[in-house]
């Protein structure tokens, strides 16, 4: 199983590509360089694998190569920035 990026426009997601079978995936939208992850699902019999944070990190990575900051609104994505203290670089400051 590897991640893959799909993009459109400001749009995309990345997603778990497993033979041609997406088995998960995080969505999202940059705007005003704010790279907005709104979704964050992975099949429920691949749970326990940290799959989900894996297509969290992989957006982190992104972010850091695109010179970008994150609003997690998914909340499975924020969750992990609230227990990721690596991530805070890319976290969008609330004001």
């Amino acid at each position: 199983m590897e991640i893959k990026q799909e993009e459109r426009h400001h749009a995309g997601s990345f997603y778990l590509d497993d033979n041609g079978n997406r088995m998960g995936e995080m969505r999202y939208i940059i705007k005003g360089g704010v790279m907005n992850i709104y979704h964050t699902e992975v099949k429920p019999d691949l749970g326990g694998h940290k799959l989900g944070f894996q297509l969290v990190e992989t957006g982190v990575k992104f972010a850091r190569e695109n010179h970008l900051k994150i609003l997690p609104t998914c909340s499975f994505a924020k969750s992990v920035f609230d227990r990721t203290p690596e991530f805070q670089d890319v976290l969008v400051e609330e004001s």
